[in-house]
């Protein structure tokens, strides 16, 4: 029963950061901006937080 948020939690944060990534990942394939006027820096922090947030989610789903 305590378990329940963890995973509620974990699976934002896996779900989440697994969108993040998949959808950076296909605008830069196509070759089209990440965000409208963001530049380099933004992908960069786009792919990181992605990257960030899925092992997160996946940490977390593990603990349990």
């Amino acid at each position: 029963m305590d378990s329940a948020p963890a995973v509620f939690a974990g699976a934002v944060f896996a779900l989440f950061g697994a969108g993040l990534l998949l959808w950076t990942v296909t605008r830069i394939t196509r070759r089209v901006p990440v965000t409208e006027g963001g530049g380099q820096t933004a992908t960069v922090l786009a792919v990181l937080f992605g990257a960030v947030s899925l092992l997160v989610g996946v940490w977390s789903l593990l603990r349990i």
